[in-house]
């Protein structure tokens, strides 16, 4: 069964041509609350996201959202009882959305279970990743100094099928790190060396406020 699932989503991801990128797109104001339907090969969970809680954050994501940004990747590193992270898994994605930089905004909310936040590097980074806490990750996730940056500011909040989330594929850990240039170059070889990793089918922005 695992191994029809590569099959098919290596068909998905190589078959499937996204939209190119466009500038305007990074101009996009998101609505106060929305919520996004996340259909993946464990299940479909959802999400609400709320503006005030990060706004510069939460217009990126619903960008990313509305133009199948994270349509086709994989949860790539989930660490029992810590974070499932998914988001950029090619170069020429990772190029394009990377040089609108993303300003660092104050942590508004704490990073408990079930909490969704960007991942990032250092100042100015976050951008093409975002993890799901698995636990309640507050305060270290809240104060966290990291390359001169503090903390990480939750964006939203998975509202239905937590189950889905504890559900995915985490036998790898941070062991996958060792191939992430793999991931961003080719994606096929990345999935012949973690095959038991799951992927998000599709991310659909479903209600607007």
């Amino acid at each position: 069964m695992r191994f029809c699932y590569v099959l098919l989503f290596l068909i998905a991801i190589i078959g499937c041509a996204r939209p190119a990128f466009k500038e305007k797109w990074i101009k996009e104001k998101a609505p106060e609350h929305f919520s996004v339907l996340f259909k993946t090969s464990k299940g479909n969970f959802e999400a609400a996201f709320t503006r005030e809680w990060s706004p510069l954050a939460v217009d990126r994501v619903y960008a990313q959202f509305k133009h199948g940004f994270y349509d086709s990747s994989l949860f790539y590193r989930v660490r029992p009882n810590y974070v499932a992270q998914f988001g950029v898994d090619d170069s020429v994605k990772l190029k394009a959305w990377s040089a609108f930089k993303l300003v660092d905004e104050p942590v508004k909310e704490a990073n408990k279970r079930g909490v969704i936040s960007y991942a990032r590097s250092g100042k100015d980074t976050r951008n093409t990743t975002v993890f799901i806490n698995l636990q309640n990750n507050s305060p270290r996730l809240d104060t966290l100094m990291a390359g001169g940056v503090k903390g990480y500011p939750p964006i939203g909040m998975v509202t239905k099928g937590m189950e889905v989330v504890d559900s995915l594929y985490n036998g790898y850990g941070d062991a996958v790190f060792a191939k992430y240039n793999t991931l961003l170059h080719d994606k096929k070889a990345f999935l012949e060396t973690y095959p038991k990793l799951d992927g998000l089918w599709k991310a659909k922005i479903l209600r607007k406020k």
